[in-house]
């Protein structure tokens, strides 16, 4: 059983920062790609985020240049600096990791809010 645990989320006024994490644990045979996602109300989930664990990252670019995404590969951890937050960054995160495997799995945190306040 694998489990993602996420820390981070609150509330903020425009302009601050908020740093998130997500520490996966159990039964991951490798853990590759780490990423992150945001749902806001009414839309779709989009992704926002991604680094390899070779450490190269992506961004969507409505982010690039306020978010950081950056991952601890001995904790299994990724993380998520976000500066310059706007209340458009208003959603429910959701880290994802992708088990390498053989056999390739995706595996979810259970979403941790962050609100930004204009």
């Amino acid at each position: 059983q694998v489990q993602l645990v996420e820390s981070g989320g609150g509330l903020v006024q425009a302009g601050g920062s908020l740093r998130l994490s997500c520490a996966a644990s159990g039964s991951i045979f490798r853990v590759g790609a780490m990423g992150w996602y945001r749902q806001a109300p009414g839309k779709q989930r989009e992704w926002v985020a991604t680094i390899t664990r070779g450490g190269s990252t992506n961004y969507v670019d409505s982010v690039k240049g306020r978010f950081t995404i950056s991952r601890d590969n001995a904790k299994n951890t990724v993380y998520l600096q976000m500066n310059s937050l706007k209340p458009e960054d208003t959603a429910v995160y959701y880290c994802n990791v992708r088990d390498s495997g053989p056999p390739i799995r995706d595996y979810w945190g259970q979403g941790t809010q962050v609100t930004v306040s204009a």
